[in-house]
């Protein structure tokens, strides 16, 4: 048998608590139970019918069959610029400070490639996504993980970063409203960031898929638990969280993930785009010119039409999110276990109950195994995030309240 000699930058990657979720929820199906998986963040409601309309319409051309450019892309790159620019009030190039994705992602995983030397290190929230991860270890780089507490309304506190590492580090990534914690981040927050990362010379990467699951009316936010001098996030009153760019709008040093998968249930379709600065774009072009050709035309035809048509559906999903979430947070409450209500996201972070505070693995394994319910541990997110349980909501609330009562047989 050949020896084959794999790359040391594969060994980070061995160690996935989702796969091992994935077998423990094969064994509770082996064994009969009917799962209610409530670990992926991947919504259950369907795309637009106009938008589903666009790509059907696209098949039926020829033109639309073959590899897509750059060039090809300009009616989708317009489209995600005007819709920047409606709801932030910041102007952005199609041409220069826009870039196609198959995901946000793929750009959140290739921008290392583009920024990191060996050894270099990246900011990274803890918790936080795990592919924020995998982007940095595959491009050779160091993470040192920002802790995220609930004390400081799950904000990294920027001064705790040591010098050392500061002087090793090329890239800083936020993600606001956050998975897994649901917070959100005030713009003052984000100056701060914007600030911080000027002075130390780092790019500021903001991960953005949830920029519309927002349920509350910035009036209602509570920011003053934030900070006593916290000031409202919002510089557009068609946004209720901020944008990256709203705090750095030169974009000096700043580049934003956007995703249709969120906002237009459009996640297997696989579209996405980046907006920041021009030189952030153009390196990861050159990574993405390497590595792939675009989506298939019809496809960004149906971006075009979410981003351009009617935004009913986005409405629709947000009140569905918001019932859901009211729905499982009274569940909870009415067998002991209480969490804050989140005011974003479609996940709920639930601290765990004082016997399983250090054991968030045992505690998903053993529930999906005994009762079919199916959660995230929090120790996946990164160190930070033991002690936690992440649910998405991503049933209608019959279906969580099932999930709830069994849970509470479990505990």
């Amino acid at each position: 048998m050949t020896n084959i000699q794999f790359a040391k930058r594969l060994q980070p990657l061995q160690s996935n608590v989702f796969a091992d979720m994935d077998r423990a929820k094969a064994t509770a199906l082996a064994a009969g139970r009917q799962l209610i998986d409530l670990s992926l963040g991947s919504s259950d409601l369907p795309a637009e019918a106009h938008v589903i309309e666009a790509i059907a319409q696209s098949l039926h051309d020829h033109a639309t069959h073959g590899y897509l450019l750059f060039h090809g892309t300009q009616g989708f790159r317009q489209a995600a610029a005007n819709w920047y620019e409606k709801k932030f009030g910041i102007k952005i190039d199609p041409e220069t400070e826009v870039l196609p994705l198959i995901g946000s992602q793929e750009g959140t995983a290739h921008l290392p490639l583009a920024l990191l030397n060996p050894g270099d290190f990246a900011l990274l929230l803890d918790p936080g996504y795990p592919s924020h991860a995998g982007g940095v270890y595959l491009a050779s780089g160091q993470i040192y993980p920002m802790q995220l507490k609930a004390e400081n309304n799950f904000l990294p506190v920027l001064s705790d970063i040591p010098t050392p590492v500061l002087a090793q580090s090329r890239m800083m990534v936020l993600s606001y409203p956050h998975n897994p914690t649901a917070a959100i981040a005030p713009l003052s927050f984000f100056k701060e960031a914007v600030a911080f990362c000027q002075q130390h010379n780092i790019v500021l990467v903001h991960d953005f898929p949830y920029v519309d699951l927002v349920f509350e009316e910035p009036g209602d936010w509570g920011l003053g638990k934030i900070s006593s001098n916290t000031q409202s996030p919002i510089a557009n009153p068609q946004s209720l969280v901020p944008s990256i760019l709203q705090a750095d709008p030169d974009k000096s040093i700043s580049i934003e993930f956007f995703t249709l998968s969120k906002s237009y249930n459009m996640g297997g379709f696989r579209i996405g785009y980046a907006i920041g600065n021009a030189d952030l774009i153009r390196a990861l072009r050159q990574v993405k010119a390497a590595v792939d050709f675009n989506q298939y035309r019809g496809i960004l035809n149906g971006a075009i039409a979410a981003l351009t048509g009617p935004q009913a559906g986005v409405e629709a999903a947000v009140s569905t999110f918001r019932q859901r979430r009211d729905a499982f947070i009274s569940a909870l409450h009415r067998i002991g276990w209480h969490v804050p209500t989140p005011q974003g996201t479609m996940y709920i972070w639930a601290q765990l109950p004082s016997a399983w505070s250090q054991n968030s693995i045992d505690f998903c394994t053993q529930l999906v195994e005994k009762t079919g319910v199916a959660a995230s541990p929090g120790a996946g997110f990164g160190k930070s995030g033991e002690g936690y349980v992440r649910f998405a909501l991503v049933h209608e609330p019959p279906l969580l309240e099932t999930a709830v009562e069994r849970i509470a047989e479990f505990l």
